[in-house]
């Protein structure tokens, strides 16, 4: 896979590779094969993905001796429906499938969560590989093993925790994203920074730009960085139950943006983590947490990259406060009844927390929607 850059996220016999790069879809066939038990592989992708790379992946699968078949999902958000699911395990099921079978999700973050919450159930669980197209899935979604669908009550609350068996991240595809997708994976990349790394924060001040311009030089190294700070959490904490928590700044306001909109393409994801990312560091600074200008310096390199900010440049200023905490109350890192934010002492320098009242919470997201 020539100048790919590899990595592990070592889970002892659930650890798997990660491998990045260019032009990785053309050789995935090989890498897939080598890792998997069986020869029966089927390709789960959206109509958006499959018109670019289905077509050579399937190649690719078929001259590793792979016997391939395929299922097109709708795109978009919606897909991660309780409705889509039982279409999808229904399918698998009538053609056949069998404990060896293996999934592999080519596409962005929706196809990855379904594909794995799909291989985690069917007959008790088989294997799936990520293929991920987007920025935001080969940074986040697709590694770590968090898989799952949406529920009226809020995002990601019907899922497991299901790992991979291989994640090929081919940078090549993000040449086909519109810049608003590019820009929204940007959003959890700048997260990694501001978890624990203020040096990979500092590099993305200076380097960002190059990122979402389609640099691959710097593309492959912002998204190495971030799978590695991300696999060493998951390492060390699969199942969240402690620091892994920390992927999750900016995440409770951003799932209460997206149930806010209905899971629509009005906000993406990586557009809801950016404001959620600089509420968080707002109410921190409220709170006396952190310097104003941690702040400003973040809102400033989001309004430099093309990033909002700010609620009333994603919602209507009509919003109701309270519909927002509603959403955040259903949150599932929420704890005994009481809200569970990530929150900063400094750029990076993020803790948990469950000691914030909604009453802090509720004027940061007035102002926000001002």
């Amino acid at each position: 896979m020539g100048n790919s850059k590899k990595l592990s996220v070592e889970l002892k016999e659930r650890s798997y590779e990660i491998i990045v790069g260019k032009d990785l879809i053309k050789t995935a066939g090989q890498k897939i094969e080598k890792t998997i038990s069986g020869k029966d592989i089927i390709i789960i992708s959206d109509k958006n993905v499959a018109k670019y790379y289905l077509t050579e992946l399937r190649k690719s699968c078929e001259n590793a001796k792979l016997s391939c078949r395929e299922i097109i999902l709708p795109p978009g958000e919606n897909a991660k429906t309780f409705k889509q699911l039982n279409l999808l395990v229904e399918r698998l099921l009538s053609m056949g499938i069998s404990r060896t079978t293996t999934l592999i999700a080519l596409g962005g973050g929706v196809v990855g969560d379904i594909t794995g919450f799909a291989a985690s159930i069917l007959l008790r669980g088989i294997n799936f590989v990520q293929v991920p197209t987007t920025l935001l899935a080969q940074v986040d979604s697709s590694v770590g093993g968090k898989t799952g669908i949406n529920s009226s009550q809020g995002k990601n609350l019907i899922g497991a925790f299901y790992q991979p068996k291989l994640v090929i991240a081919d940078v090549s595809t993000l040449d086909t994203l519109p810049k608003r997708q590019i820009l929204a994976g940007y959003s959890e990349i700048v997260k990694y920074g501001l978890i624990n790394n203020f040096t990979f924060f500092k590099w993305l001040e200076k380097k960002g730009a190059e990122v979402c311009s389609g640099r691959k030089e710097s593309q492959i190294k912002a998204i190495v960085e971030s799978c590695k700070m991300k696999s060493g959490f998951v390492s060390k904490d699969e199942l969240e139950n402690s620091k892994r928590t920390l992927l999750n700044l900016g995440h409770t306001f951003g799932h209460a943006i997206e149930a806010q909109t209905g899971f629509s393409n009005k906000v993406l994801h990586g557009e809801a983590v950016a404001i959620g990312l600089s509420l968080a560091f707002e109410l921190s600074a409220k709170l006396g947490l952190c310097l104003v200008s941690d702040v400003k310096r973040i809102q400033t390199h989001f309004k430099l990259i093309g990033l909002p900010f700010k609620l009333s440049q994603l919602l209507d200023k009509n919003c109701e406060p309270d519909n927002l905490i509603k959403f955040m109350k259903n949150d599932k890192k929420n704890k005994d009844g009481k809200l569970t934010l990530i929150l900063a002492r400094g750029i990076g320098k993020a803790f948990v927390t469950n000691e914030i009242n909604y009453s802090d919470v509720k004027p940061i997201i007035s102002s926000s929607l001002k």
